[in-house]
């Protein structure tokens, strides 16, 4: 593996590239190229610059996005460490098909300078694999774009002749995670986030090393803190140590499992609601995307509401959710929206939702909702 970023080449579809070819390139025109080659040669120009750092946006899925400086020879680090776990090799060839303003993007383009991969180039759509030709090694998508890859059968196809898929970017549900159970590519779900570099942990979905647990790689360090949240020590990724946000569970074996986000618990009169938890019992029985999210209640403190996309049978749905659900995890009200709103990667935006759930009931519903302050 290369590590020194003047001695770094990108090969991109077969030809090799150096940071005069990059300049070049760039110095043609945004005109003349692609929208998705265009932003990895702007990328790439400012990798191969004398700055050790580099800046990178987090999604704003659960708040405001920001900017954050990170090191450049840790994003090395951390793409050794991924391309070690998965055995990736100079030469085999890696998809680059998300968007190149947040991290997991950027660290498919650092994993195939630092190994040598083979980088092809699609913009970043809900359909990366349509105009795939030849099989794949390495692939790094979202939920989403797997999803879409799997209703098309000729995508699905072209899914199955890649070697390895890591997911990242979301949650993946039971459905989806079944349907993956049947491919014969070797399937990963991350854990990360952009202050570590992209992942940490993978956790594998088929194949005889299926798990419900992530592991993390040897160099991380895990514990709890008092509030039950993930506290991770990656010195090779990150200089702090990380206190998250996300509920977790560690087993003797050093594995674990995110039970949801400490922000995303709902406390409804004294009950705590994990958001995620109530999500994925539901999920079974609603065919549309949703989302569980609260709105303040005079009463309550918070109100469990359920916010669906499109124009659904609410009353159905709520019949439905009398027999699922105890009373105090019932859903208080139950809205429809055009769309459930989604931060730049297509991650569900919490903090948008809890606003629009709001706004929906003081503009639509003021009779209904007076205890609002």
């Amino acid at each position: 593996m290369i590590f020194d970023r003047k001695q770094q080449r990108l090969l991109l579809e077969g030809k090799e590239y150096s940071l005069e070819d990059i300049r070049r390139l760039i110095a043609g025109g945004a005109e003349v190229h692609s929208p998705a080659s265009w932003d990895l040669y702007l990328f790439l120009n400012e990798w191969f610059n004398d700055s050790p750092v580099i800046t990178v946006h987090t999604s704003g899925s659960t708040g405001a996005p920001k900017e954050l400086i990170v090191r450049k020879d840790q994003m090395m680090q951390s793409a050794r460490l991924t391309c070690e776990f998965l055995n990736l090799e100079k030469g085999q060839s890696a998809l680059l098909c998300m968007n190149l303003r947040y991290i997991g993007a950027m660290m498919v383009v650092v994993r195939s300078l630092v190994a040598g991969l083979n980088l092809i180039v699609r913009p970043a759509s809900g359909h990366p694999l349509a105009d795939i030709k030849e099989p794949l090694r390495f692939v790094a998508m979202v939920p989403l774009q797997v999803y879409n890859t799997l209703q098309v059968s000729e995508e699905k196809e072209r899914l199955k002749q890649t070697d390895i898929l890591i997911i990242g970017g979301g949650a993946i549900d039971e459905a989806l995670e079944a349907e993956i159970k049947t491919l014969p590519t070797a399937a990963y779900s991350t854990y990360g986030m952009t202050e570590t570099l992209s992942h940490i942990a993978l956790r594998r979905l088929n194949g005889p090393s299926a798990s419900s647990h992530y592991h993390p790689f040897s160099s991380v360090k895990l514990s709890l803190s008092a509030e039950d949240t993930l506290v991770i020590d990656a010195p090779l990724v990150c200089d702090q140590i990380l206190r998250t946000n996300d509920i977790a569970r560690i087993y003797s074996d050093g594995s674990f499992m995110i039970l949801g986000r400490k922000d995303n618990v709902i406390n409804s009169g004294g009950i705590k609601i994990q958001a995620e938890e109530m999500e994925k019992l539901l999920r079974p029985f609603i065919s549309v995307p949703f989302v569980i999210t609260s709105v303040p209640d005079q009463r309550l403190g918070q109100a469990v509401t359920l916010l669906l996309e499109g124009q659904r049978d609410t009353e159905k749905i709520g019949n439905k959710l009398h027999e699922l659900l105890e009373p105090y995890y019932r859903p208080k009200y139950i809205l429809t929206t055009d769309c459930i709103p989604q931060a730049g990667n297509g991650k569900v935006n919490r903090a948008e939702c809890r606003i629009l759930a709001k706004q929906i009931l003081t503009t639509f519903y003021p009779h209904m909702f007076k205890s609002l302050s």
